[in-house]
């Protein structure tokens, strides 16, 4: 017995067609509507436009890609650490001091051990200042996670502090005399002469937080955490533990970036991170990340730090001076922020 399909129902060419073209349409849309589209789609049209004012053209050159690679590293591995914390419902505004902290902690240890070997003592001071980093963020995480006390305040406060340590072991003074190795084997050291090495160091630092946020039942509880706190708690998720934790990883990624730093000027440069927080919260916000968690886009992350750091590197090859690119830094933060206000009044509740 032969089964017949009635002739609406039988697939015609034309609608297969209509399909398939409608597919490829709805993946795009989808695409745009994401916030880190819209902002790798500026960061391709800054960097046109500041390659054609530029003189000599001279924003599209190896060099000044070299350049803009190495001075984003540290921002956007301070924006991954920010970025999970914020999936989370916190944040973490005392990265630059944790950073400063760390990068002392780095340089004393090499300029002690040196003695016994410039290799050994490399090491140890990237070690020192992982360590320095996690107990910092260990702070942060016991004060937020354990006291419960607001993750904007508490970090206020334990940016005085850090800063503060680093003061006192400094003497108020840069810690400089670094060995050369240090620079001419990691901070200035580069791949196929174009990518840095540091550089290489914040992209698997990317994937393996992409892996972990999007695989794990680590990267779902804190999402969770994010969205509902409450019901993440009633569910078996140990809210207190877990911030702990996502304040220790932010931590360890500040103390990476000062070793990064300190390899990369090779001496210490305490009053030289004033403004790290605030470009690496805009990378993260413009990226797609919402303040008050629950969303987390570490992709988008990384346009956002790509787009301060274009902007920084075309306003000061044109000539710009500093105080306006620090104005623009915080407009486009307010912009970002406004935008995901609207955004979020659209979304519906559920």
């Amino acid at each position: 017995m032969t089964t017949t399909l009635p002739a609406s129902s039988a697939p015609s060419g034309e609608d297969s067609n209509d399909t398939r073209a409608v597919a490829p349409a709805h993946a795009i849309a989808r695409w745009l509507g994401s916030s880190g589209s819209w902002v790798l789609l500026l960061d391709i049209a800054l960097i046109v436009f500041f390659s054609i004012v530029s003189p000599g053209h001279v924003f599209w050159s190896w060099a000044n890609l070299e350049s803009m690679l190495l001075s984003g590293t540290v921002t956007l591995l301070l924006a991954l650490g920010i970025a999970m914390l914020l999936g989370a419902g916190a944040i973490d505004i005392s990265v630059g001091a944790n950073l400063v902290l760390a990068s002392v902690a780095a340089a004393l240890t090499i300029r002690t051990l040196a003695p016994y070997g410039v290799v050994f003592a490399i090491i140890m001071g990237a070690l020192a200042a992982l360590v320095a980093g996690a107990l910092f963020g260990l702070l942060n995480g016991v004060i937020i996670g354990l006291f419960d006390v607001n993750s904007l305040i508490a970090t206020l406060g334990t940016t005085g502090i850090g800063l503060a340590a680093a003061l006192l072991l400094t003497g108020g003074s840069d810690i400089g005399g670094m060995p050369p190795e240090l620079q001419a084997g990691f901070g200035l050291a580069t791949i196929a002469d174009v990518i840095p090495l540091p550089f290489l160091v914040a992209v698997v630092a990317t994937i393996v937080l992409w892996v972990v946020l999007k695989k794990t039942r680590y990267g779902s509880r804190t999402l969770a955490i994010g969205s509902l706190r409450l019901a993440a708690s009633r569910s078996g998720v140990r809210v207190e533990w877990h911030l702990l934790s996502l304040a220790v990883l932010t931590g360890v990624l500040a103390g990476l970036s000062g070793f990064i730093s300190l390899s990369h000027y090779g001496a210490t440069t305490i009053t030289g991170h004033p403004n790290d927080a605030l470009a690496a919260i805009t990378a993260v916000v413009i990226g797609g990340t919402r303040l008050e968690g629950g969303r987390v886009s570490l992709i988008g992350a990384v346009w956002g730090t790509a787009l301060a750091v274009i902007l920084q590197g075309g306003l000061v090859i044109i000539g710009v001076q500093s105080f306006w690119q620090l104005g623009t830094v915080g407009f486009v933060l307010i912009v970002a922020v406004c935008l995901d206000r609207i955004q979020a009044r659209r979304r519906p509740i559920l």
